[in-house]
This record gives structure tokens, C-alpha cells and sequence, in this order.
């Protein structure tokens, strides 16, 4: 086969204002496993956005834009539904600021040759597939940005902001993640920005100008998502999967601790995951266990043991449907920090 009979049919993205879910959550109220789970973390999700005073974090973990859900977290946003996300680079870099850039995730099936897929510059993620040749020009863009930055270390989220400055400079991208956190002026931190496309295009950028280059300072991503939690005080957690990003956001409540600053701990949680607890393994740790770490109140918080392709489109679709974002301001929580620049 060729490779463009591997790449012919393009990843749909799942809207969620064109269903409501609300009278299948409502049913599952009545049920029992996973299904009354859902239900229960829906309505703690409702309880978040009519909490005026809560801050609502989104942790992004998986493939989860290439596998058709970019425009879930893109309403999301928009609908002030959410008001940080955490992420790992794989999904903000690779998969939302690639498709900005005018790039597609193609399905495709996890029984093929990967061999050939090698040989064709084709990347597979378990039954999609990336175009290897066009991956790297999302690389190339990245050293590109970074070449256009004032040499210093900045954080994720700072860098982030510049790619989304990038996109409405140049008129792409409308419809991504990265340009409409960057004109809402959310926050996105990628703890782990190495580890995806910004790593190699930052290496390239870095090999070129060995004296004056960007870094990015994990750190500061860690100081600054912390101040986040101190300003905001109440806060909700909506963890899809686990991973660098659960932990992350959950440890603001310990450094802001270590800082002197006294908070609760994160008010409401809701994780959706497969992973198992029973190992020790983070991702599947649950939310009961990080409440004896002090990061998680246990009132309001629920784990939803299923897949995030099966169960985030109706979790975010019947909070969407119920409304109570309309009565809510964004954040807009990258001000905070444009503020204190300001004023040194």
C-alpha cells in the first residue's frame, strides 16, 4: 500500500453541542457501576460551575485530540466551562497545535505492518495515524517561535501563549486549543514540554543559538500554577487519565503549604481513567488516597473507572446542556501574571 491509501480518512471531532447527554446521565443515576459513577461525577462537575468562587482545572492526559475529542475541550473553554488546563505536551503540541497548522490524524487500524508504516513515515497511535513528514514541520515551527522569543527561560505556559500569539498572527487554527486558550487568556502549562514535538523543535532551536536560546523552567510552572491556587482559593479538578499532569496539579496544594500560604484543599475532583489502582502506579491512584497526601478534599470527589472516548462526550455534553455556565465570568487567569509583569 501507499501511503496515501493509509491517510485517506481524516478523525472526526465529537460536538457536543449538537446532543445532550442529560437524559442518559439522568438514567444512569438509577443504575449502579460505572454508569452511577458517571452520573455522580456529572453532577459534581455541575457543582463546579455553579460554585462562582471555584477555579476549574483541566488535566489532559493520553491521545486524546487525535482521537476526536479536540472539540470538546475547545467548547469547553469557550463556554467557561474550564478554566486552566495541565496537559502533556502530546496533546497540546503534537496533536492540537499540528491540526492548527493545517494538519489531520487519519484513522486507521492497530493490525498493519509497522515495519512498513516506518517506511512510509507513517506514525501510528494505537488505530490513527500521523504523517511523520508533517509532524516534523510542526517541530520546525516550534524552533521558529522560540527564534523569535527573547532568549530567557520561560514557562510552559508563557510559551504556550506565544504559540497561540503565533496561530492568530498567522491566521490558523482557528479552531484549536492553543489559539482559543491564547485569546480567552487561559492558562496552559505542559509540566513535561520536552517530551513531545516543542522537545525537538526546542533542541534544533537550542543547537542553532548555543549562547542566547529559550529554555523552558518546569519550576516556574510549578510557582506559577501554585499562585493560581492561592489567588483562587476554591478550586476543581477534572482529570482525564493520570500521568504527570494528575500529580501536578494536585501538589499546588503542598507547595502553596511550603510557601506559607494556607489553602484547602482542592474542593470537587472527578478523574475518568482505566488504569488500575491496585500497583501503586500514580495514574490509577485515587482520589481517596491523595486526600491522606492533604491535596484532595473526599466530599466532592468521584473516580470513573471506564474509557475517555466512551465517557468524556457525555460528561462534557450534559454539564454543556445544563446552562449554568452562562451565569459564570471567564478567569482569564494569564492576567495574573501579565499584572505582575507590569508592575516590576
Amino acid at each position: 500500500m501507499q501511503k496515501s491509501e493509509y491517510l485517506k480518512n481524516p478523525v472526526q471531532h465529537v460536538d457536543i453541542t449538537q446532543f445532550d447527554a442529560s437524559p442518559l446521565i439522568h438514567a444512569y443515576r438509577g443504575m449502579a457501576f460505572q454508569a452511577r459513577n458517571l452520573a455522580r461525577a456529572a453532577d459534581i462537575w455541575q457543582q463546579m460551575v455553579e460554585d462562582k468562587e471555584c477555579t476549574i482545572i483541566l488535566t489532559l492526559a493520553g491521545s486524546l485530540v487525535s482521537a476526536g475529542l479536540k472539540k470538546i475541550i475547545v467548547d469547553l473553554l469557550k463556554n467557561r466551562l474550564v478554566d486552566v488546563i495541565v496537559s502533556t505536551g502530546a496533546n497540546i503540541v503534537d496533536q492540537d497545535f499540528f491540526e492548527a497548522l493545517g494538519f489531520k490524524h487519519w484513522q486507521g487500524s492497530p493490525f498493519v505492518d509497522d515495519q512498513n508504516m516506518r517506511e512510509l513515515g507513517i506514525d501510528r497511535i494505537y488505530d490513527t495515524y500521523i504523517d511523520e513528514d508533517q509532524l516534523r514541520i510542526c517541530d520546525d515551527t516550534i524552533a521558529q517561535i522560540a527564534d523569535q522569543l527573547e532568549p530567557r527561560a520561560w514557562s510552559s505556559r508563557e510559551f504556550i501563549h506565544a504559540m497561540g500569539q503565533y496561530l492568530i498572527e498567522k491566521d490558523l487554527g482557528e479552531d484549536s486549543i492553543v489559539r482559543t486558550a491564547a485569546e480567552l487568556n487561559i492558562p496552559i502549562f505542559v509540566p513535561a514540554f520536552s517530551d513531545c514535538s516543542a522537545g525537538f523543535g526546542l533542541v534544533y532551536h537550542q543547537e542553532k543559538n548555543p549562547d542566547q536560546h529559550v529554555s523552558i523552567d518546569s519550576v516556574r510552572d510549578f510557582r506559577e500554577l501554585t499562585q493560581i491556587k492561592i489567588a483562587a482559593a476554591e478550586t476543581g479538578l477534572v482529570m482525564l487519565a493520570g500521568g504527570v499532569p494528575k500529580n501536578f496539579t494536585q501538589d499546588v496544594v503542598v507547595a502553596a503549604d511550603i510557601l506559607g500560604k494556607e489553602v484547602s484543599m482542592h474542593k470537587y475532583a472527578i478523574q475518568l481513567t482505566v488504569a488500575d489502582e491496585r500497583d501503586g502506579a500514580l495514574s490509577g491512584s485515587t482520589l481517596k488516597e491523595a486526600c491522606s497526601w492533604g491535596k484532595v478534599d473526599t466530599v466532592h470527589e468521584q473516580m470513573v473507572f471506564s474509557e475517555l472516548t466512551l465517557t468524556l462526550p457525555l460528561l462534557a455534553s450534559y454539564v454543556y446542556h445544563q446552562h449554568a455556565w452562562e451565569n459564570r465570568s471567564f478567569k482569564s487567569w494569564n492576567t495574573l501574571f501579565q499584572k505582575k509583569l507590569a508592575r516590576v
